[in-house]
């Protein structure tokens, strides 16, 4: 892997460590909906989507 791609995937497990800390998880946990879900797991499949969709494309970008 070219040094560049890992720094890339070093600073977005960085983020995606922060992001699902436990500080920042409970800035979600409040009696609140979002489109009928509860804003916590609403939170954090949101997160989790973005970081996933964020990999698949720093990896397509770097094979393509």
């Amino acid at each position: 892997m070219k040094q560049a791609l890992v720094q890339k995937l070093l600073a977005l497990f960085c983020l995606g460590w922060l992001l699902l800390s436990f500080p920042l998880l409970k800035l979600w946990d409040h009696p609140v909906s979002l489109f009928g879900l509860p804003l916590l797991p609403a939170g954090l499949f949101a997160v989790w989507a973005l970081l996933i969709v964020v990999l698949a494309w720093l990896m397509e970008r770097e094979v393509g």
